[in-house]
């Protein structure tokens, strides 16, 4: 039972860093209808972001979860700089372009940030210390759930609550799902379209940036490629859920988290992401818009 339990929750914990970065690839399709290859990126970079700003912390004698906090802030302030960066310089020049000429604009800006943190850094790996504390109300369940698992879920728990008050209990909200509609109208009834797009990249680009952070602390390490594979991952994710829903990023992050926890612990690790991509062309036959998306009637 206490091994169920342990992959339960490990399972759960790798969901919802999926999750985070679901939320940003599924926010920016469903208004723009654009798969931000490039978020992946903006992953990595938090992750390293917060590497750089751990270390100067140490430096100057500060310790564990307030450096956490404040590499944390300084993360997602770079990665919303590069997000909101990104959708001004490579996407928003071809909105008007046909649907292929932004989704390879996506996939250069991938390329091109990897190789760019490459350059700038190392191609090694790095260690990142180990900032969030053992608790010792979490001594009972140690051997099921550690303090940086339960650090992980309450952070995205919380974050998503935040979210989704943002979208549903605000005019800005209010102002992106009229987006989402119908730009051409939005436009019509006063809404600043190019302003709300911003908005939700630098949104998306927030969640990357924690879930950067979060992770990098939990394993340990980081290079210029992590953001590849829990980019293809977090994309799974989505496209699992629902691609466009808020809901939909939630549930497939969770889906898939469980799927390889589950699969690594009871076949074999070797075949983790066999087991996940089985189960998303699965879903895909079964249901081709996803867990809880709604299919679309093609315009003519």
């Amino acid at each position: 039972m206490d091994y169920f339990l342990e992959l339960f929750f490990g399972g759960l914990t790798r969901g919802s860093i999926y999750a985070l970065i679901a939320l940003g690839y599924t926010m920016v399709y469903g208004i723009i209808q654009l798969i931000n290859f490039a978020h992946g990126e903006i992953y990595m970079i938090g992750a390293f972001v917060a590497l750089i700003v751990a270390g100067i912390c140490t430096i100057y004698g500060m310790s564990g979860i307030s450096i956490l906090i404040l590499a944390g802030i300084v993360a997602v302030i770079y990665a919303c700089a590069y997000g909101y960066t990104l959708e001004k310089v490579a996407y928003r020049p071809l909105r008007g372009a046909p649907r292929l000429s932004p989704l390879i604009s996506a996939i250069g800006m991938s390329i091109f940030l990897q190789n760019y943190v490459l350059l700038v850094q190392t191609p090694d790996f790095l260690p990142f210390p180990r900032l969030i504390p053992d608790f010792a109300f979490m001594e009972p369940v140690a051997h099921i759930i550690g303090s940086p698992e339960l650090v992980i879920l309450v952070t995205t728990l919380v974050t998503m609550i935040l979210l989704t008050l943002l979208i549903k209990k605000t005019r800005v909200g209010k102002a992106m799902r009229a987006t989402q509609q119908d730009m051409s109208m939005a436009r019509l009834v006063g809404v600043n379209v190019d302003r709300i797009i911003s908005l939700t990249f630098i949104i998306g680009s927030a969640l990357a940036a924690i879930g950067g952070v979060l992770v990098a602390s939990y394993i340990g390490q980081v290079n210029f490629y992590i953001g590849f594979l829990a980019g293809v991952k977090a994309f799974t994710a989505a496209v699992l859920g629902g691609i466009g829903s808020i809901a939909g990023a939630v549930l497939g992050g969770l889906v898939l988290g469980w799927a390889e926890s589950f699969a690594a612990g009871y076949i074999s690790s070797d075949y983790e992401d066999v087991f996940t991509f089985g189960l998303l062309v699965l879903i895909l036959i079964l249901r081709p818009a996803g867990i809880l998306g709604k299919a679309r009637k093609q315009k003519v």
